[in-house]
């Protein structure tokens, strides 16, 4: 039998955009638009009768605008994921940010011509696909909502057949001290870090490095964010920044590299103006390989949950140094992508749930580090 389409709401003052949006949405046959909404308030009103899967929220909205759709969505208990529609105007960054916080799975830039809608509709359809697919799996297992059988995840549409190996590295220890934990992560990675970021013991001292997946403009919001939930200091990097204990780096988004430097007295960072990496700047892949040429065994690299395959070629150069390479597991992956790729290559020594990041990166520090 076959499944049935998973059901999407679009919520946007523009008739443009609810349009524009509907079309990529329909484009896909297993994929449905249940209903469109002027505001938060009409969502709010139809969510009973339409039940979606997934619903994909503007931020700017006369009478009820996305932030208030969010605070009453959580006040009522309604769990439906939802994907921020955001744009570049200059406060966006700042309540895209607030969105994630109240509870938004994940935000997308809107498409601003011809040039990107095809980035934007594939971006679009994956995240619909993973966390729309991931909420109707938790309602069947509740038994709350029952279907044929539940759509594919977009990212299984080309892994299907990859061959998979058993990981069997056993217990995982440090083979000398850990002087930096550097970390690539791109769809479903602002939620996941701030989740590894707020588990973090005050105690956690390793200098830590992160390439995040992100637009430019936003990726200094993202670090205020996770500084206010995190023990630990983070910011966004700039160049020359010091690579510190207690200290979490942001690469910045969409326009250079972030590349490491050990020098006599300290760890800097530098900005890198290169080409895209794998479609990316900053790429996970740059960072990795500025890494182990500089910490090889001292160096411990985690790759996250994202599409593609960026950083999970580099992170072997970490493998072969002698380092630690850590990967997210595909049943707490929005999209087992990187890590899926870094894993097969066998560059992962050790594949991990979200929930065991925080833990297993402070076990590591302890043991190693003492």
């Amino acid at each position: 039998m076959a499944s049935e389409p998973m059901d999407v709401l679009i919520v946007d003052d523009s008739a443009l955009m609810r349009n524009l949006i509907g079309k990529i949405i329909e484009g896909d046959p297993t994929l449905r638009v249940v209903g469109k909404a002027i505001n938060g308030r009409f969502a709010l009103e139809r969510l009973p009768s339409m039940k979606p899967d997934m619903i994909i929220l503007d931020l700017e909205m006369p009478e009820m605008d996305g932030i208030s759709f969010l605070k009453e969505r959580k006040r009522l208990g309604i769990t439906t994921p939802v994907i921020i529609l955001s744009s570049l105007a200059s406060r966006s960054a700042a309540v895209t940010m607030e969105a994630l916080a109240l509870g938004a799975s994940d935000f997308i830039m809107k498409p601003s011509g011809s040039d990107d809608l095809h980035t934007v509709s594939h971006s679009l359809l994956e995240m619909v696909h993973s966390y729309g697919s991931l909420h109707r799996g938790r309602l069947i297992a509740e038994g709350i909502k029952t279907v044929a059988s539940q759509p594919p995840r977009t990212e299984s549409l080309f892994t299907r057949g990859a061959e998979r190996r058993e990981d069997t590295s056993g217990p995982l220890r440090a083979k000398g001290p850990i002087a930096i934990v550097a970390i690539g992560i791109s769809t479903g990675g602002p939620n996941a870090l701030r989740e590894v970021f707020a588990a973090l013991p005050k105690d956690y001292r390793v200098p830590t490095v992160v390439v995040q997946h992100m637009p430019a403009g936003f990726t200094d919001e993202f670090a205020k964010s996770l500084d206010r939930i995190c023990p630990q200091e983070v910011k966004e990097a700039e160049e020359g920044d010091i690579v510190k204990p207690g200290r979490i780096l942001i690469a910045p988004g969409g326009t250079r590299h972030m590349i490491v430097e050990k020098k006599p007295l300290a760890i800097i960072t530098h900005l890198v103006e290169q080409d895209l990496v794998n479609g990316h700047r900053p790429s996970a892949d740059v960072l990795f390989e500025s890494v182990a040429k500089n910490f090889s065994s001292q160096a411990l690299a985690l790759i996250m949950t994202g599409m593609g395959r960026d950083g999970a070629q580099k992170i072997g150069d970490v493998y072969r140094a002698g380092g630690i390479t850590l990967g997210q597991d595909e049943a707490s992956s929005i999209v087992y992508g990187m890590p899926r790729v870094a894993f097969e290559n066998g560059f992962i020594q050790k594949q991990i749930a979200l929930h065991d990041i925080a833990p297993t990166l402070s076990r590591l520090a302890k043991e190693a580090n003492g």
